[in-house]
C-alpha cells in the first residue's frame, strides 16, 4: 500500500511540474490563476476545467490520478471501474492510475472508437 502511495505521489509530482510548464506558456498569452505545487489536486482540476483545458492529456492524467487516490482511500484501488474485478498487476505496474482490467479496456475502446477518432 505504501509503495502504491509513493508511486502515485511521484506521478503527481511529475504531472504538476508538467502542468507548471504548461501554465507558464499559457500565461504568456492569457491571464491565469496562481497555481502552485501546493495547490490541491481538486483545485488544479477545477482550474483546468475553468480555463477550458479539459481536452488536454495532462487533464486526463490528473483525473485518473485523482480517481486512483480516491480508490486508495476507499479501499477500492486495483479494482476495475467497470466489472469490479482485480486489475491485472502488470497493468497497475505499468500505470498505477489504470482504471480498467484488460478485458473491460478492450470493450471500452471498441465501444468508444468513434469518440477516440474524433479527438485526434
Amino acid at each position: 500500500m505504501q509503495d502504491i502511495q509513493q508511486r502515485l505521489q511521484q506521478l503527481e509530482n511529475i504531472l504538476r511540474r508538467e502542468l507548471m510548464l504548461h501554465i507558464k506558456d499559457l500565461s504568456k498569452t492569457t491571464e491565469v490563476a496562481h497555481i502552485s505545487m501546493d495547490t490541491s489536486l481538486g483545485q488544479v482540476i477545477d482550474y483546468l476545467s475553468k480555463v477550458k483545458l479539459v481536452d488536454t492529456e495532462i487533464f486526463t492524467k490528473l483525473m485518473k490520478l485523482d480517481a486512483a487516490h480516491c480508490q486508495l482511500e476507499l479501499g477500492l484501488y486495483g479494482l476495475c471501474s467497470d466489472c469490479e474485478m482485480d486489475i491485472e498487476p502488470p497493468r497497475l505496474i505499468a500505470d498505477p492510475t489504470e482504471q480498467r482490467c484488460t478485458h473491460c479496456e478492450q470493450r471500452y475502446r471498441r465501444e468508444h472508437r468513434h469518440e477516440l477518432r474524433l479527438n485526434h
